[in-house]
C-alpha cells in the first residue's frame, strides 16, 4: 500500500522486543504494534504490522522451527500473550493466564509449539499453543526482567531477575531449580545459550572472580552448555551450566564517546544486552555503555578480547544504548540487527564488522512535513520527539538518508518552513512557543527569536515584509519575513536577519489599516498566496480573513466555516488555467473542505471588504476535523486533505470528485505533502508515529471510511489515559457546557502539546532518566504507574508503603481505643512544665516552700536559687514579675519544641506582648480570627501586616473569599479583586468591584472580558456574551454567541448586533441564520430574521421569490422534501410567476415601479453576491438558491424596464437546469417564466432596441432554447394517441432524468411550429415508430422463450433479429408490458416478425432518415468546428436534400431546426 515507510521506534527498556526470522523478517514493538521489517544486506523494507495490543508492546519473538518460520509471539503490559502469522498478518491465538505485567518471552528452539513467558511477581507460564495448554511454575519471588529457552535441552529454561539472580529450571520437573548462578549484583537484561551443545574449552585469565587459581584454557568438552548473561552492573558473564557456575568475566570497556557523550558512571543509562550468533561458539556480542557494539572471542588471549563494530569510520555505531540484537544468515551473509535508545535500526555484516543500513525510526507525532523549494526533494519533517529529521528523497544509494537535529529544541517540533529562496534555511517551531533557524548544512546551532509565543506554535510561512520591518534601513529590510502563528491566536512577524530583535504583532497594522476598534478573533492559521500579494488568516470563529498586501487592506472575509480554522491552502501559482491561481482550500474542525474563488475580490477590490458566504466547491466524505490540506504541484486543481479519521484523501476539486484514498495509517494524520518531484506520489504522517509515502494510482479504495471504520481504527490505538477530573473551585462552574468542542485549537489541530504521546516523546534528558525507576519501562511511561510497580516490588520484597503502614498503625489503635466518649476530657495545661514540678515527692515540695521563703526573706541560702528558670521553675508564680517572666519564657520554649504554638501566643498576650504572640503566629501559619481581632491594639501598621499574613495563610488553605474580606477591611479592594480574579473568581470579584469602584474604572471592563474569555474558552457562550455587552463591546458579544452555529444562536447574535448598532455584523449573521432557515424550508421564520433591517431588503425579496419558487414546484420531481412553514401569499396562482412576484412585493414589502433609485440599489446589491459555477453534484436546494437570485434580478429589471438585463437573467434562470442535467427542472423553469413559449420570448424581444447587437443575440438564444424545449417535449409526446411516455435518455452529454407528459397536454403554440414538426410529427412517421415498437417487442418474447428453454444459442438469435435492435432498443423499453397479445411459439412469433419486417419497407425513406439521423446529425459539428450556425444548417440540409431530391420546405424546416439547436448547444 505504500512505497517507504518511517516507522515508529522500537519500545526501549525491554529484554527481548525485536526478533528476525530465516527468512530476513525482523519484527520489532513500538508503542502497541508491531512493525515488520524485511532486511537484507542492502537496504530495509516496512512490510507491514500486527496490531491488536492495547497497550506497550514488551516482548516479542520469532518461532525458529523449519516450516513455522512466520509464526512468532509477543507480550504486551495489557498482560496477554499473543501468537500471529506475519506472513498473513493475522492473530493466531492468544492467553491471558499472567496477572500481572509481563516482562520476558522466548520462543523454545527445540519445541516448536512452546513459547515461555514470565512476569513482573515471578510467575513462568508455558504455553504450547497447538493444544492451547499451559503451565505455570514460580521458581522465586522475584521479578523476572529476562529469560530464555535452551536450544539444545527442550526443558531447561534460564531465568534472569532484577536483582541479579540467574536459575535455571527445569520444567518437565514442576520446575524445579536445576542451577542458581550467583555473581551478578544488579539487574540481568538478557541472557544467551551457546549455539554449541557441549561445553569447549575457553581461554580463561586468573581473576578474583576465578577463585580456583586455574589460568589459561578451562577443562575439556563437559556435558551441558554455557549460558552468557548481560547485567546493569557493567559486566558480561559466562556460566557452565554443566558445572553450574561461572567461567568467565567479562567488563565492559571504558570507551570515550564520539561527539557528545554521555557519562558511563551514570547506571540509569545503562542497558547491557548479549547475544550469541549462530554457528559462533567462541564469539558473543555484547552492548557497551555509549551505543557500541563489541565482539567478544572467548578463545583469544590478553586483556584485550573484544573488537568493536564498526570501528573503521565515525558515525557508524549508535549514539545511545542498545536494548536488543538478534542475527540471520541471508545466503552467505550473517547480518547482526541492533535496536537502540537513538531511535535508529542498524544492519551489521558480522563477517567485516562494518554497517550495511540504518533505518532511522520516529518517537513521536509527526507534525509537519515540508518539501525544500530550493534542494529538490529534500523533506524535513517535525516529530514529537523533539527533534527536527531531513531527508533526502531521492538518494539512490541510500534510500533512507536522514540527518537528524535536535540541538536548541527540547520541544516537540510542530511548525516547518523551508526559506523559498535561501538554500538549507530552514524555520521551525515549537510546542512550547519557540521560532527558530537552522541552516541544515552547516553544524551550528540554531538561531533562536527572542520574541516567543505563549503557546504551541501551529504554522510558519515565509513571506514578504509588512509595516514595521519594510520601512527600516536597507540592512533592515529582508526579502521575505518570516510569521508565525500560535495557540493565543498571535501572529508575529520575525525578522530573519534579527531574530535577536523583538517580532512585531501585524494585529496592530491590520487595525490601523482596516480602522477596526472590536476584538478581533483569535487567528489559527494563515497562508501566503505564492506570488506574495495576497495573504489569507484562518480565525477560531471560523472566518477567514484575506488581506492585500503589505498594508494589509482587507478585501475579503470568508464566513462558509462554523469551526476553528486548521488548514489554509492557496492553489500554486503557475499552471496551465490562470484563473486556479486564485483557490483557497480551508479545512476545518468539521470534516468538510472548502474551495473559494477569490479572483474577483482580489483582481476588482471594493472599497469595502466583501463578503463570501458561498464556496466554488465542496468537498464531502471525511468524517472527522480537517488537519492538513495540499495542492498538487503537477496537476490543475488536485488536492489532497488529512484528517482525524486517519485517511488521507486526494481530490479532483474542478469536478468535486474524489480520485483515491489511502487508509495505511492505524491513527489519526496529522500533516501531508506532495512529492515535488514524483507526481504519483504522496507523504503522510500521523499520531501512530509514522511517516508514510504512497502512490495515488496504487489505492483501491476512492472515498474515506464512514464512521463505523473510524471507531475500527480508534480500537486499534492505545487506548490514551484519562486525565483525573479536576475539582472545581467555587465559582468556576455552576453551567452547563455550550459546546462540546471546545475552541481551542490545541484539541482541534494536531493534538500539540496535549500529552498524547504516550512512549518516547519527551527531551532526551528525560527519556534517559526514566531508567531510573526500579523496573524497565519505556521512556515516558506514567510516573503514577512507576510508582505503583515500586510499591508492589517493596511489598513483595518484605518492605511496606508507607502509607500502607501508616493506615495499619491507625487501624491498630482505633481498634484498641477504648470508648471514652463518654469521659470528659481534661484540657492541655498551658503551663506544663511548672505544673509538672507539683507533682514531685511530698519531701521535694516541702523543700520548695523553705527555697520560696528563703527568696523572700532574702536569706543567704537563696543566693543559688533563680525563680521561674532550671529547676526552680515552679517558683516563678510564686515571686515577682521577672521571675514569672523567666518561667513564661522556659514553657514557650517547651510548646515551641512540642508544635503547640497556640499555648506560646497565649502566653506572649498574657505578659502584654501582643506584637510577638502576632509574629509567632505568622511565622508559624496559626494566625486565626481571634488573633486578628487583637492585632488593632498593636497599632494600624502592626494590623496591616497581620491582615496580610492572614491572607496568605488563607490562600494556602484556598478559602480565597475569606482572603479578599480581610483585604478590604484594610481598604486594599484592588488587592482584593486581583486575588479574586488570580483565582478564577470572576463572578465575585465583579460584584465587588461594582460594589466598591467607581464605574469609570477600567478594572471593571478588565474583569468583564477577562471572565468573558475564560467562558469563551471553556464553551459558556451565553454568558460570555453577557461580560462582553458588560464591557461595552458588543461586537464580540454577538460573535461569541454566534459561535455555537445554531439558527437560534445565530438569530440571537444578529439581534444583538443590530441594537447594538454593529449593523455590518448583523447583516451577515442574519444572512447565516436566513441561509440555514432556507435550507430548513422555514420560511415565516426566515423573514422573520430578514425583516429586523431594512438593508436586508433585497435579501427578502430573494427569498421570498425561492419560496414562490417552492410552493409551485411540489407536484413535480424537483422538490421531494416537505415545508416546515409558509406564507399564505406564497400559494399557486394561475397567472404569470413574475406577475406573482411583483404583487407580493408590492402588497409585502412595498417594492414597487415607482421608485427607481430603490429599484437600482435592490439590483446592485443582489448583483454584488457571487454565485459559483454549478456542477451536477450541487445540492437541489442549493440550485433552487441559485436560480431565484437570476429570477429576482430579472423581476427588478422588468419593473425598472430594464428590458436588455431581463433578457440576460431570464436566461441565466431557464438555463441553469440544463447546465446541470437537470432537465425536468429546466422544464419546469421554462414553463414558469415563459409560459407562452415562443410568444413569450417574441414579447420579450419587441422591447429591445433593434440596435442593440447584443440583446438581440441574446434573444436569439432564448429562442434556440424555447425551440429545444419544444422539441423535447413534442418529440416524445407525438409518439403514441394512447399512452403516455417517459422516456430515460441522455442529450448533449447531460444527465438522464425521466419526463413525463400526458397524451392531451396543451397545444399552444403549436400552430405556428406546425410547420417545423410537419414531418417528424406526422402520421407517417407515428406508424413507422409504431412498428418499430412492435418488432421490438416480438424480439423481447423471443428473446425470453429461448432463454427458458435454452434451445438455440445467443448467436442464433442475433442472426434473427440484429437487422432492427439498434433502432429500437429505447423505445422498446419505453412500452415494456404493452403488447397485448402473448405469442404462443417460437413460429408464430417469427411470423409475425416476417410481416412487420415487409411493413417497414414500404415506409418511405425520407421517413427513416428523419428518425434515425436528424437528432444526431448536429453532433458532427460543435463550437470548436469554429463554423457559422447557418453555414452548418445548409450543409445539413444539403445532405438531406440529395438523400431525398425533393421536399424543398422539409429541408427548410430541417436548416431551421439545426440552427436552434446549434445555438441552444453553443450556451
Amino acid at each position: 500500500m505504500h512505497e517507504r515507510l518511517l516507522p515508529a521506534s522500537p519500545n526501549w527498556y525491554c529484554s527481548r522486543c525485536s526478533d528476525v526470522n530465516v527468512n530476513g523478517v525482523l519484527g520489532f514493538g513500538a508503542k502497541n504494534v508491531i512493525h515488520l521489517v524485511k532486511v537484507n544486506a542492502t537496504s530495509p523494507a516496512v512490510i507491514g504490522e500486527l496490531i491488536g495490543h492495547t497497550e506497550r508492546v514488551s516482548g516479542f519473538a520469532f518461532c525458529h522451527y523449519d516450516g513455522q518460520e512466520n509464526i512468532c509471539a509477543s507480550t504486551s503490559d495489557d498482560k496477554v500473550v499473543k501468537i500471529w502469522d506475519a506472513e498473513q498478518r493475522v492473530l493466531v491465538t492468544e492467553h491471558n493466564m499472567h496477572q500481572n505485567t509481563i516482562s520476558a518471552v522466548h520462543w523454545s528452539p527445540v519445541q516448536k509449539h512452546l513459547v515461555v513467558t514470565g512476569d513482573e511477581k515471578g510467575v513462568v507460564v508455558c504455553y504450547r499453543y497447538s493444544s492451547n495448554d499451559t503451565q505455570s511454575f514460580f521458581p522465586e519471588p522475584r521479578t523476572i526482567f529476562c529469560l530464555s529457552c535452551s536450544p539444545h535441552e527442550e526443558n531447561y529454561i534460564a531465568v534472569g531477575y532484577k536483582d541479579g539472580m540467574i536459575v535455571v529450571i527445569d520444567i518437565s520437573k514442576k520446575g524445579d531449580v536445576i542451577h542458581r548462578l550467583r555473581g551478578h549484583d544488579d539487574e540481568i537484561h538478557a541472557l544467551a545459550w551457546c549455539p554449541q551443545p557441549r561445553e569447549e574449552p575457553l581461554y580463561v585469565r586468573c581473576t578474583e572472580e576465578n577463585t580456583d587459581g586455574s589460568n589459561g584454557l578451562t577443562e575439556g568438552a563437559e556435558a551441558g552448555c554455557y549460558l552468557a548473561s548481560g547485567s546493569r552492573d557493567q559486566t558480561v558473564r559466562i556460566w557452565s551450566t554443566a558445572r553450574g557456575k561461572g567461567v568467565m568475566t567479562l567488563k565492559l570497556p571504558f570507551l570515550k564517546r564520539r561527539g557528545a557523550g554521555v557519562d558511563p558512571t551514570v547506571k540509569e543509562r545503562l542497558w547491557l544486552t548479549v547475544h550469541w550468533p549462530k554457528g559462533r561458539s567462541s564469539q558473543i556480542v555484547s552492548s557497551c555503555f555509549g551505543g557500541e557494539i563489541a565482539m567478544w572471542d572467548l578463545m583469544k588471549s590478553g586483556k584485550q578480547k573484544w573488537t568493536l563494530l564498526g570501528s573503521s569510520s565515525d558515525g557508524q555505531n549508535h549514539g545511545r544504548i542498545v536494548f536488543n540484537m538478534s542475527s540471520c544468515s541471508l545466503g552467505e551473509r550473517e547480518l547482526l540487527l541492533s535496536t537502540s535508545m537513538d531511535r535508529e535500526i542498524k544492519c551489521w555484516d558480522l563477517a567485516s564488522l562494518e554497517c550495511c543500513w540504518t533505518l532511522p525510526t520516529l518517537g513521536g507525532f509527526v507534525y509537519c512535513l515540508s518539501f525544500s523549494p530550493v534542494a529538490t526533494g529534500c523533506l524535513a519533517l517535525g516529530v514529537g520527539d523533539s527533534m527536527i529529521r531531513v531527508w533526502n528523497t531521492l538518494s539512490i544509494q541510500n534510500k533512507y538518508d536522514i540527518r537528524t537535529f535536535w540541538q536548541g529544541i527540547k520541544s516537540k517540533v510542530t511548525a516547518l518552513a523551508w526559506h523559498p529562496l535561501k538554500e538549507g534555511s530552514l524555520a521551525f517551531g515549537t510546542d512550547d512557543g519557540k521560532v527558530g533557524i537552522y541552516e541544515v548544512y552547516s553544524n551550528k546551532p540554531p538561531q533562536i527569536s527572542s520574541t516567543y509565543h505563549r503557546r504551541t506554535v501551529y504554522t510558519l510561512s515565509w513571506g514578504p515584509p509588512v509595516p514595521p520591518v519594510s520601512f527600516g534601513g536597507s540592512e533592515d529590510k529582508p526579502s521575505y519575513s518570516l510569521y508565525s502563528c500560535a495557540g493565543e491566536g498571535v501572529i508575529f512577524q520575525h525578522n530573519p536577519w534579527k531574530l535577536s530583535g523583538e517580532a512585531s504583532n501585524i494585529d496592530k497594522l491590520i487595525r490601523d489599516t482596516n480602522n477596526i476598534k472590536h476584538k478581533m478573533a483569535p487567528h489559527t492559521d494563515l497562508s501566503w498566496k505564492p506570488d506574495g500579494s495576497v495573504l489569507a488568516i484562518g480565525n477560531e470563529d471560523g472566518s477567514i480573513d484575506v488581506f492585500k498586501a503589505p498594508t494589509l487592506k482587507l478585501l475579503c472575509s470568508v464566513q462558509q466555516h462554523h469551526k476553528i480554522i486548521n488548514a489554509l491552502r492557496w492553489h500554486r501559482e503557475h499552471s496551465a488555467q490562470s484563473d486556479l491561481q486564485y483557490l483557497l482550500a480551508s479545512g476545518s474542525s468539521s470534516a468538510t473542505v472548502y474551495i473559494h474563488d477569490l479572483r474577483s475580490a482580489i483582481e476588482t477590490p471594493s472599497e469595502s471588504s466583501v463578503l463570501v458566504t458561498e464556496p466554488f466547491r465542496t468537498l464531502s466524505g471525511h468524517t472527522n476535523k480537517i488537519t492538513g490540506l495540499a495542492w498538487s504541484p503537477h496537476h490543475d486543481g488536485r488536492l489532497v486533505t488529512v484528517c482525524y479519521d486517519g485517511t488521507a484523501q486526494v481530490w479532483d476539486v474542478l469536478k468535486e470528485q474524489p480520485v483515491c484514498n489511502y487508509r495505511g495509517h492505524s491513527g489519526r494524520l496529522m500533516c501531508v505533502q506532495w512529492s515535488s518531484v514524483h507526481p504519483d506520489l504522496i507523504w503522510t504522517g500521523g499520531d501512530d508515529f509514522t511517516l508514510h509515502e504512497w502512490a495515488m494510482s496504487k489505492q483501491e479504495h476512492i472515498t474515506p471510511p464512514k464512521s463505523k471504520k473510524r471507531v475500527e481504527m480508534e480500537k486499534k490505538r492505545a487506548p490514551q489515559k484519562k486525565a483525573k477530573k479536576k475539582k472545581k473551585a467555587p465559582g468556576k462552574g455552576g453551567m452547563k457546557a455550550e459546546e462540546s468542542e471546545l475552541p481551542s485549537r490545541e484539541e482541534h489541530k494536531r493534538a500539540a502539546g496535549s500529552g498524547a504521546e504516550d512512549q518516547q516523546s519527551e527531551n532526551e534528558e528525560e527519556g534517559d532518566e526514566r531508567e531510573s525507576a526500579d523496573r524497565p519501562c519505556v521512556t515516558g511511561w506514567s510516573g503514577e504507574k512507576d510508582m505503583d510497580m515500586r510499591g508492589a516490588e517493596r511489598v513483595q520484597n518484605g518492605e511496606k508503603f508507607i502509607h500502607a503502614v501508616k493506615r495499619e498503625v491507625k487501624e491498630e489503635k482505633r481498634r484498641e481505643k477504648p470508648d471514652v466518649s463518654l469521659k470528659k476530657r481534661k484540657p492541655r495545661s498551658i503551663l506544663p512544665l511548672s505544673t509538672t514540678m507539683d507533682h514531685r515527692p511530698k519531701e521535694e515540695l516541702q523543700k520548695d516552700c523553705l527555697t520560696l521563703a528563703a527568696v523572700r526573706h532574702s536569706h543567704g541560702q537563696a543566693e543559688m536559687c533563680v525563680p521561674g528558670a532550671g529547676d526552680h521553675i515552679q517558683l516563678g508564680l510564686f515571686t515577682d514579675r521577672d521571675a514569672l517572666y523567666r518561667m513564661f519564657q522556659e514553657e514557650e520554649e517547651s510548646h515551641v519544641e512540642a508544635g503547640h504554638y497556640d499555648s506560646v501566643m497565649y502566653l506572649r498576650l498574657w505578659k502584654g506582648d501582643l506584637i510577638g504572640a502576632l509574629n509567632i503566629a505568622t511565622e508559624k501559619g496559626e494566625l486565626n480570627d481571634h488573633l486578628l481581632s487583637l492585632a488593632p491594639m498593636a497599632g494600624y501598621q502592626v494590623w496591616s501586616r497581620t491582615v496580610e499574613a492572614y491572607v496568605r495563610q488563607l490562600c494556602l488553605h484556598e478559602q480565597f473569599l475569606k482572603a479578599a474580606s480581610h483585604l478590604i477591611s484594610i481598604h486594599k479592594i484592588y488587592e482584593a479583586i486581583n486575588l479574586l480574579q488570580g483565582h478564577q473568581f470572576y463572578r465575585e470579584a465583579i460584584a465587588l468591584a461594582k460594589a466598591r469602584l467607581q464605574p469609570e474604572d477600567l478594572v471593571q471592563r478588565d474583569l468583564y472580558m477577562s471572565w468573558a474569555a475564560v467562558l469563551e474558552k471553556d464553551g459558556h457562550y451565553v454568558t460570555a456574551a453577557k461580560c462582553y455587552l458588560a464591557a461595552d463591546s458588543s461586537f464580540d458579544a454577538a460573535k461569541v454567541i454566534a459561535k455555537k452555529g445554531d439558527v437560534t444562536s445565530l438569530r440571537t447574535a444578529a439581534n444583538l448586533a443590530w441594537l447594538s448598532g454593529e449593523s455590518e455584523l448583523a447583516h451577515s449573521l442574519s444572512l447565516r441564520c436566513a441561509k440555514d432557515l432556507m435550507l430548513s424550508q422555514d420560511w415565516l421564520a426566515t423573514q422573520e430574521v430578514l425583516k429586523t433591517q431594512d438593508s436586508l431588503l433585497a435579501h427578502r425579496l430573494l427569498y421570498c421569490v425561492n419560496e414562490l419558487l417552492t410552493r409551485r414546484l411540489p407536484d413535480t420531481d424537483v422538490i421531494t422534501w416537505s415545508l416546515a412553514s409558509s406564507h399564505d401569499w406564497s400559494e399557486s396562482r394561475d397567472e404569470h410567476f413574475l406577475c406573482t412576484a411583483h404583487t407580493v412585493w408590492k402588497r409585502e414589502f412595498g417594492v414597487t415601479a415607482d421608485d427607481l433609485v430603490k429599484l437600482k440599489t435592490l439590483h446592485q446589491q443582489l448583483s454584488a453576491i457571487e454565485n459559483p459555477p454549478v456542477t451536477a453534484s450541487v445540492p437541489m436546494k442549493q440550485l433552487l438558491s441559485y436560480i431565484s437570485l437570476d429570477v429576482t434580478l430579472c423581476a427588478l429589471s422588468q419593473l425598472s424596464c430594464d428590458w436588455p438585463s431581463v433578457q440576460e437573467e431570464l436566461l441565466r434562470a431557464v438555463t441553469r437546469g440544463f447546465e446541470v442535467g437537470r432537465f425536468t427542472l429546466m422544464s419546469e423553469m421554462s414553463r414558469l417564466l415563459l409560459p407562452q413559449e415562443l410568444d413569450s420570448v417574441a414579447f420579450y424581444k419587441r422591447k429591445l432596441c433593434p440596435a442593440d447587437e447584443k440583446s438581440l443575440a441574446v434573444s436569439r438564444n432564448m429562442e434556440a432554447f424555447v425551440c429545444y424545449q419544444l422539441l423535447y417535449k413534442k418529440w416524445w409526446s407525438h409518439g403514441t394517441t394512447t399512452s403516455t411516455l417517459t422516456n430515460d435518455m441522455t442529450s448533449n452529454g447531460h444527465h438522464s432524468i425521466e419526463q413525463k407528459q400526458p397524451d392531451d397536454e396543451d397545444r399552444n403554440g403549436e400552430a405556428q411550429s406546425e410547420g417545423f414538426w410537419k414531418v417528424l410529427l406526422s402520421e407517417p412517421h407515428a406508424s413507422f415508430q409504431a412498428i418499430q415498437r412492435a418488432v421490438a417487442e416480438i424480439q423481447s418474447e423471443v428473446l425470453s422463450l429461448v432463454q427458458r428453454h435454452n434451445r438455440s444459442t445467443d448467436s442464433h438469435l442475433s442472426s434473427d433479429t440484429a437487422t432492427e435492435t439498434s433502432g429500437v432498443t429505447h423505445l422498446s423499453e419505453e412500452h415494456e408490458g404493452a403488447n397485448s397479445e402473448k405469442s404462443q411459439s417460437f413460429a408464430t412469433l417469427t411470423a409475425r416478425a416476417a410481416e412487420y419486417h415487409k411493413e417497414l419497407a414500404a415506409v418511405p425513406e425520407m421517413i427513416k432518415l428523419i428518425s434515425s439521423r436528424v437528432m444526431l446529425c448536429h453532433l458532427r459539428f460543435n463550437s470548436s468546428t469554429g463554423a457559422n450556425p447557418h453555414q452548418i444548417s445548409d450543409f445539413i440540409a444539403r445532405e438531406y436534400l440529395l438523400k431525398l431530391h425533393s421536399n424543398v420546405e422539409l429541408i427548410k424546416n430541417v436548416r431551421h431546426f439545426i440552427t436552434v439547436l446549434y445555438v441552444n448547444v453553443s450556451l
